[in-house]
């Protein structure tokens, strides 16, 4: 008897599962990321688990077109009804490329029906108390089509399309008022449309925004876009400015913003946009969700609305991590206790400065916004930061400008040794005034304040990431370091802005080009290249990052450290005094120390004559003294003319964190873009429709 009562007591879940919405496939890329492997990853991930056995388990069913008309235009309908017959077989991808991020082949038709059918089936079944809570496992996703048109992988707007129905077509089930939560890493701009007047629908969406650069981009999921008319303070849009945010920033939101909104509010039901691409490991996404935050996310909501939820797939691109956070998901609608995990980390400060705007902005229309909410600390759990660049609020990394500086003043001391090889040694050695206790200035310098390694010079190798020291760490010499680099000539070889030589002699003369946020110091030498060349190498072009303090919101340029005989990247060399070169990379690292009269400081140099041996014998070079910036990692690109070739991106650890998406990939803006296609236009290597391809291929192709 006991065992009986267990078994009632037990929650009831729906899982919406069917092949057949595998039959929506990209006909054009194998690789696209919204692809059936990422249903079909979930589905193989709960039947491991015995979850389909502990689950009620209904096939996708296709959703009428009336449902669909009351969110949809017919014109819209229309399209999407008929796109897979065979009278679009000669016009299906010519449509597709007409959309926003949108593809179309001999399935797609079906499985937009089916997807959307599902997700109303399940809503009005779990509203009728057939279930406790259900998870509606389709594809395509819904979340970013709007009423006239497809849009970002999206067809049909699942989610809006279950939310009308209850509230249109079902009145007798009692449903009055519906919560959507949109914790899909991209902003749902088709389902704020589409209840951007209706108070019934109170819209959450938590997403990437970066200044409106990241995905779907514009204004529309900033915080200020709170509803219109009677739906004004029921569209909340909580944007983050960066990525990585995690468990941590997810849960402060949950508990400072949608929670005290969901007990005002009161839901009849929660409908869940569960995209799953703010994950960790995510290719797309930039942040770092874990499964065990996605179950307290989902546990906070099951006390609302008497438990009554629906999950609806939207993104989520990482099939192991995508499974997995569903899975999460799934056992916590079960009410196991087998999630485990922890959130240990703080918040970003970024985070609360996000909030505590959401909720000043929504504070009319929500009292409990009225509230002063704790002070947090300003640095995460784990060691990281983030930093508010000058007039910017959506630059992020993971050490502060300050701490990068406070790192070059306690460490570059010990630069000020030149560490001359003995071949160059033997050429130059008449120039220098062993004086190791006067600067250039004539200051005695306080040799005990120096700590104990300040021997080694501050340089770092990929393969073992420690700090190498230099052969010539006993020579004593000069810190009078710029008389003598500026007798030693090298190639700088730029694949960025830097390409447009009126761009880079910014960094030479000081000042600023059309489309920068900020001047350049220039260098203490601001003579010109002695000349200018072109050429190719085999790296990899691609754009990181979401916000630079030059350009402002969008994607820097980087090459790839290591070179692959299957890329091409354009390379513009300027031949530039060493002394130069070191005043370029402190200018690209964001550190330049400026003396009274505005002149870059001449303070002691970052990369020495040892470091461009170690570079020619090692290909690259980490600098340890720019741990934190962005281009610490010297490549060695071979020779010209006896010279070096010399460039700087990031170090080859940072790739990893690229493709896994903990740093963020990001189209560049199109200001930063135009001085790329004008170096390469004027510089006569390409056409500039050429060169437009040339960056859009970078963007765009897999790292």
């Amino acid at each position: 008897m006991d065992s009986n009562q267990g078994e009632v007591c037990r929650p009831r879940v729906a899982l919406v599962y069917d092949e057949r919405m595998c039959q929506h496939w990209d006909p054009d890329d194998d690789d696209h990321p919204e692809t059936p492997e990422r249903i079909r990853a979930i589905w193989n991930l709960l039947d491991s688990r015995g979850i389909p056995q502990r689950c009620v388990v209904l096939n996708a069913k296709a959703a009428e077109d009336k449902f669909i008309r009351s969110v949809h235009t017919q014109k819209h309908i229309n399209l999407i009804r008929n796109i897979s017959s065979r009278g679009y077989d000669s016009r299906r991808n010519r449509l597709a490329l007409s959309f926003n991020s949108i593809y179309f082949n001999q399935g797609s038709s079906e499985a937009a029906y089916l997807a959307a059918g599902s997700v109303i089936e399940v809503t009005e079944r779990v509203a009728k108390g057939e279930f406790s809570s259900a998870v509606a496992i389709v594809r395509p996703p819904g979340h970013h089509a709007e009423p006239d048109k497809p849009m970002g992988f999206c067809l049909f707007n699942n989610v809006a399309i279950a939310a009308n129905y209850l509230l249109n077509e079902r009145p007798e089930l009692g449903i009055r008022k519906v919560l959507i939560v949109d914790w899909d890493v991209h902003h749902g701009n088709g389902t704020q449309k589409m209840f951007w007047k209706d108070p019934r629908v109170l819209f959450f969406s938590v997403h990437r925004f970066d200044s409106g650069t990241f995905y779907p981009s514009g204004d529309d999921g900033s915080l200020s876009m709170i509803g219109e008319g009677l739906g004004a303070g029921y569209n909340i849009n909580v944007p983050w400015e960066h990525g990585q945010c995690g468990d941590a920033d997810y849960l402060a939101v949950w508990d400072h913003v949608l929670i005290p909104v969901a007990r005002a509010y009161n839901p009849d039901m929660i409908l869940i946009s569960g995209g799953f691409d703010a994950a960790i490991d995510d290719p797309i996404g930039g942040c770092c969700v874990t499964p065990y935050g996605y179950s307290i996310m989902m546990k906070k909501l099951m006390e609302f609305a008497g438990g009554r939820i629906v999950m609806a797939l939207e993104g989520g691109y990482d099939l192991n991590s995508l499974a997995n956070s569903v899975l999460a998901c799934v056992e916590a609608l079960l009410e196991d206790k087998s999630v485990v995990g922890s959130s240990e980390a703080y918040p970003f400060e970024a985070t609360w400065h996000v909030i505590r705007a959401v909720r000043q902005e929504l504070s009319a229309f929500w009292p409990a916004f009225s509230e002063e909410i704790p002070n947090k600390m300003e640095k995460s759990g784990d060691g990281s930061y983030y930093a508010m660049e000058p007039g910017l609020s959506s630059t992020f990394d993971s050490d502060t400008e300050d701490e990068v500086i406070n790192t070059l003043a306690e460490n570059v001391a010990s630069l000020c040794d030149a560490n001359l090889p003995k071949d160059v040694l033997d050429v130059i050695q008449p120039l220098m005034k062993l004086k190791i206790d006067e600067d250039h200035h004539g200051k005695k310098i306080d040799t005990n304040s120096f700590s104990s390694h300040e021997e080694t010079s501050l340089v770092s190798s990929e393969e073992s990431n420690e700090l190498l020291p230099s052969p010539y760490q006993n020579v004593a010499v000069s810190c009078d370091w710029r008389s003598i680099f500026s007798k030693i000539n090298v190639w700088y070889g730029s694949f960025g802005s830097n390409m447009w030589k009126p761009r880079f002699l910014c960094y030479i003369e000081g000042g600023q080009v059309e489309g920068m946020q900020r001047l350049c110091s220039g260098s203490k030498d601001r003579s010109s290249p002695k000349e200018t060349k072109w050429k190719t190498v085999h790296h990899r072009l691609f754009f990181g990052r979401s916000c630079t303090r030059t350009w402002g919101a969008g994607g820097a340029a980087f090459l790839h450290p290591e070179s692959n005989a299957g890329d091409k990247a354009y390379i513009c060399m300027y031949k530039i005094t060493l002394e130069q070169f070191n005043d370029v990379l402190l200018q690209e690292n964001c550190l330049v120390l400026e003396e009274n009269d505005g002149s870059i400081e001449s303070g002691p140099p970052l990369f020495d004559l040892s470091a461009l041996d170690f570079s020619a014998k090692n290909k690259s070079i980490t600098l340890e003294v720019l741990k934190g910036g962005w281009y610490s990692n010297l490549v060695y690109l071979g020779t010209d003319g006896d010279l070096p070739i010399l460039t700087m991106t990031c170090p080859l650890s940072h790739i990893e964190s690229f493709r896994s998406g903990k740093l963020p990939l990001c189209a560049p803006a199109e200001a930063y873009a135009n001085t790329l296609v004008r170096g390469l236009v004027e510089g006569k290597q390409l056409s500039e429709e050429e060169a437009l391809e040339y960056i859009h291929g970078a963007v765009i192709r897999q790292l």
